[in-house]
């Protein structure tokens, strides 16, 4: 059963959100480039976009997103430890306004929608190739026989915030402060081989992520 303490945080966001709503400011959008720019070649990973299907991008609503598959080129697999070989998914979201309805839909209400059950999730912090930190959650999920392992945060305005109710009040705040709702999610996902262990898939999915991070702020406004 939800405290007490959650319902109230839920109404003030809900009544902020719809103050915000009414008063119909258009909100300061700063430039950034679009997320097809991301870079092909990660830490020597090679990419493959898979176009997102037309019901997916009706359920997402208006914004930009990159879906892409990022693996090990053969000839330099083979010369790694197998777990380096198994390819990385990322995903990203961004949406340049919140304001008129459009919102960043959290990993935790789509994969069970996709069959996905959690085993278990935490919060943590990892230090990109820059040093930079993040904050982010991590979750081990299954379909079936199907394992993966999966890393997300909330990226706005330079801050990286794992927890979906902080990302929206700290939306909401600077809403009110610089007239911005702009924010995003990336999404890191591998497979964890029946060969390995789930530590063996996070190194790798950390590995992919400390080296993309640095290019967030090309395409996420700080």
């Amino acid at each position: 059963m939800k405290s007490s303490r959650f319902w109230t945080v839920t109404l003030f966001m809900a009544v902020t959100l719809a103050l915000l709503m009414h008063r119909g400011d258009a909100d300061n959008v700063p430039a950034s480039e679009p997320l097809s720019l991301m870079p092909n070649v990660i830490d020597g990973m090679v990419a493959q976009d898979m176009p997102l299907e037309d019901e997916v991008l009706a359920v997402l609503g208006k914004g930009d997103f990159l879906n892409r598959i990022y693996s090990m080129p053969t000839a330099r697999a083979v010369s790694m430890k197998p777990s380096a070989a198994y390819p990385v998914s990322l995903f990203i979201g961004y949406f340049a306004t919140q304001r008129t309805g459009q919102s960043i839909h959290s990993p935790q209400h789509c994969l069970p929608g996709a069959g996905w059950i959690f085993e278990n999730s935490s919060y943590t912090s990892l230090d990109d190739t820059r040093g930079k930190r993040f904050n982010v959650g991590e979750y081990v999920i299954n379909n079936g026989e199907s394992r993966q392992f999966v890393i997300y945060w909330y990226q706005a305005h330079g801050r990286s915030i794992a927890n979906e109710y902080k990302a929206k009040a700290y939306m909401l705040a600077d809403a009110i402060r610089f007239n911005r709702t702009d924010g995003a999610l990336v999404r890191v996902i591998t497979p964890i081989s029946s060969s390995e262990q789930v530590a063996d898939a996070r190194e790798r999915a950390i590995r992919f992520t400390t080296h993309m991070t640095p290019y967030l702020s090309q395409f996420i406004p700080n």
